[in-house]
């Protein structure tokens, strides 16, 4: 078992406040993906749980075992680090056991783990190299390798495929999936790549300026975030926001009035709103639709068009100069400074009050 209590957990540098009283559980066998923009403290956080910094204050227990105070040494944890770490005199099976042989295991045991190890993750073939005879993809499993021999509690990575090339990260992504599933083990990862969160994540937990956003599966942040701040980190292309104010409120819908200058009725909780409130009505991609004829929302202005292929990602903004995105079939494009008419999904659009904290719609659907 490896189940994970964080509570109240407070770090602070130089008098300023890193992390800001984070409770947080993860439970055994999860695959919890810590995200965020750099500097919003998921390193930090991630090394208070290794027991490399110091906990200001709070508690962090591991299966009901208090291990605030305890070096991370006897934490039973095992961290991979962004920048490897391998010993660059020794050979990959040197670097694979060296944790072991520092602890005087038994000489037979080590070789069996080593092995499995390198059965595992296909370094067979590389076990006399040095690092230096290593492509990075290579050496970033080596130092997977050296945490599994271990056979630790947690696996902790720090953003373990910054350093890689698009290729790499790619590949490396879908080995890190497959280890997990074949390990059964519980693992915490910290990336600002919201794509790794989305795509590894059993669990997701947003953070920004030392505090949680919100937690959930990465389909759950993507249809339903909290605040403004999910819906724009979540997601490639970026969810589109148009200002606007209430205009109406009507039990289980409101009418919204954009700056843009349209007007929607939306599916949402109208309790507590009135009309003239500031709201934020955010948009996916996949939820602007080419307008058929007197099915007209909302007028726009084309800027670029990028094929991908099956899809055509078109870049546009209102006429009031807010930016949106729409995906397009890959045989259609737009040209550049074209009038488009668009059609919006209601019943897929978000919005957010003066806050940014969502209101919550009047019938929640999950989009598929």
């Amino acid at each position: 078992m490896a189940n994970l209590s964080i509570r109240n957990l407070q770090k602070g540098f130089d008098g300023h406040q890193i992390i800001k009283g984070i409770d947080l559980d993860v439970k055994d066998r999860e695959f919890v993906v810590f995200v965020g923009p750099s500097g919003c403290g998921k390193s930090t956080l991630l090394r208070l749980i290794a027991g490399l910094e110091e906990v200001t204050s709070g508690t962090i227990e591991l299966d009901g075992r208090d291990i605030t105070q305890v070096t991370p040494a006897k934490r039973d944890l095992a961290m991979v680090f962004q920048t490897y770490a391998l010993y660059p005199h020794m050979t990959v099976g040197k670097n694979l056991s060296f944790a072991l042989d520092l602890a005087g295991g038994d000489k037979a045991e080590i070789k069996k783990k080593v092995d499995e190890a390198a059965r595992i993750l296909e370094l067979g073939p590389l076990l006399e190299r040095k690092p230096k005879q290593l492509s990075g993809g290579q050496r970033q499993r080596v130092a997977i390798g050296r945490a599994i021999v271990r056979n630790p509690k947690i696996f902790l990575f720090d953003e373990p495929l910054s350093n890689l090339d698009a290729a790499l990260r790619v590949q490396t992504r879908l080995e890190l999936s497959r280890l997990h599933k074949e390990l059964q083990a519980t693992m915490i990862y910290v990336t600002h790549d919201q794509v790794e969160a989305m795509t590894l994540a059993d669990k997701v937990v947003v953070l920004n300026g030392g505090k949680v956003e919100q937690v959930g599966s990465p389909l759950e942040l993507y249809h339903h975030p909290a605040n403004l701040f999910v819906a724009g980190f979540l997601g490639t292309p970026k969810m589109g926001f148009l200002k606007g104010k209430i205009s109406r409120v009507s039990g289980a819908e409101c009418e919204v009035e954009l700056d843009a200058g349209t007007r929607i009725n939306l599916p949402v909780n109208g309790a507590g709103r009135s009309a003239g409130d500031a709201v934020t009505l955010g948009i996916r991609p996949e939820h602007l639709n080419l307008a058929q004829d007197g099915d007209c929302q909302l007028q726009v202005i084309a800027d670029v068009s990028e094929r991908l292929g099956s899809d055509t990602y078109c870049h546009v903004r209102t006429r009031s100069g807010e930016p949106l995105t729409l995906r397009i079939r890959g045989d259609l494009a737009s040209q550049y400074g074209e009038t488009l008419n668009l059609h919006l999904d209601s019943a897929h659009c978000h919005l957010f009050d003066a806050q940014g904290l969502v209101i919550a719609k009047a019938l929640q659907t999950v989009a598929a």
